[in-house]
């Protein structure tokens, strides 16, 4: 929906479009239908149909090739406000932008011409196949591989926790192509877009929380993909092709969790001043007061160091510590607020019939996807003695 953009416009008129049609999407399209959906754990066809048509699965690809051409700090603005209204529905359009913006950075010219107006129309919808049964944040250590034969691969293994795997059509797939026992084990991998129907199987996972959306395990057995489909010009770059990638889609973790650390707010203070006890409402209690006051810093200090993130990639500098920070702070504060939310709302945030259990459930997997939390504190430390160097 490029329509969007409308040219002659300055950039906050063009923000105060798009974030207002997001608001009206998410009023008239999504809030209605979240807890019938995620209690039922289906797919929710017909909002990630409205996804497409606001133009929400070419957001960060370049109006070229179809896209919204968003920079990353509007597009955590938009991610956040779907979030604090039903986190599974970034997810949709988060893990395909990943897969877009691998292809718009390292393909050929021919397969961004071929996929990515596809990919912006959300007519092609997939993710990213990173993690393995066997490892996670370390991506070095995977199994699944991928053989030349003549103008094909032959890719070999399983992946799991692959977003859009189930109702998508491609996936952007990590795989070894170099299997020397003396390379560096970050050395010989391969990104590759493999289309569904080139055989792969995927099924879906069941989880706490995240429901409705497509996480799923897939399988590939002698799946065969055309030489072309190896993304980049060459084999071996697939880890740092997709690694930079992740800096986008951690700033994007940054905002779902502030989006639901927003959201548990807001549904606090509506209910402290609501909800009585010992004749005055719970809110001019000082124990609901100091939770409230924490929760609204926490939620603030959040998106500072989500939008500071969004605004060091935007210039395209470096930004795997301030998209660490971000996340890491922010996913924890969706943790901390889910709790003091439930507290708050005593027996009725245990309850289905209010919003609070949802978020409890969901905010424990912004700790884990995109590097865990303990990754990031691990890459901020570097980070800063890399940045900081004293002389001996």
């Amino acid at each position: 929906m490029t329509s969007l953009i409308i040219e002659g416009m300055t950039l906050n008129e063009e923000e105060r479009l798009i974030l207002d049609a997001v608001d009206q999407f998410l009023e008239r399209d999504v809030r209605p239908h979240v807890r019938r959906l995620e209690a039922a754990d289906e797919y929710p066809h017909e909002i990630a149909d409205r996804l497409a048509e606001l133009g929400l699965f070419g957001a960060t690809i370049s109006p070229e090739y179809g896209g919204l051409g968003l920079n990353a700090e509007i597009y955590s603005r938009i991610v956040e406000k779907v979030s604090a209204v039903w986190m599974s529905v970034s997810g949709i359009f988060n893990s395909h932008l990943i897969m877009c913006s691998a292809v718009e950075r390292f393909g050929t010219e021919e397969m961004k011409q071929f996929y990515l107006p596809c990919f912006a129309s959300g007519e092609k919808r997939g993710g990213i196949a990173l993690t393995e049964p066997d490892c996670g944040t370390d991506l070095q250590a995977i199994r699944t591989r991928a053989e030349r034969d003549g103008s094909e691969y032959i890719i070999n293994g399983a992946k799991m926790w692959c977003t859009n795997s189930v109702q998508g059509n491609v996936l952007a797939v990590l795989a070894k192509t170099d299997h020397l026992p003396d390379q560096p084990r970050h050395k010989g991998i391969s990104l590759f877009l493999v289309n569904k129907n080139m055989g792969y199987q995927s099924s879906k996972l069941k989880k706490l929380g995240y429901r409705s959306i497509d996480t799923g395990e897939v399988l590939f057995e002698n799946v065969r993909v055309p030489v072309d489909h190896l993304i980049g010009t060459e084999e071996g770059q697939g880890l740092n092709q997709i690694l930079s990638g992740l800096e986008l889609g951690r700033i994007n973790v940054a905002a779902r969790g502030v989006g639901i650390a927003r959201a548990c707010l807001e549904e606090s203070v509506a209910y402290a001043q609501l909800r009585h006890t010992f004749g005055k409402p719970i809110c001019e209690h000082q124990t609901i007061q100091i939770k409230l006051a924490d929760m609204a810093t926490r939620v603030e200090a959040a998106r500072l160091l989500t939008e500071q993130a969004a605004q060091v990639y935007d210039r395209g500098e470096r930004c795997d510590m301030e998209a660490g920070m971000a996340k890491l702070n922010a996913t924890e504060a969706a943790l901390e607020n889910s709790l003091e939310a439930m507290r708050i709302h005593g027996a009725y945030g245990y309850s289905p019939e209010y919003n609070i259990e949802r978020y409890y459930r969901d905010a424990p997997l912004l700790a884990i996807g995109e590097g865990t939390n303990e990754l990031q504190r691990l890459i901020i430390a570097r980070q800063l003695v890399q940045r900081n160097p004293v002389e001996n």
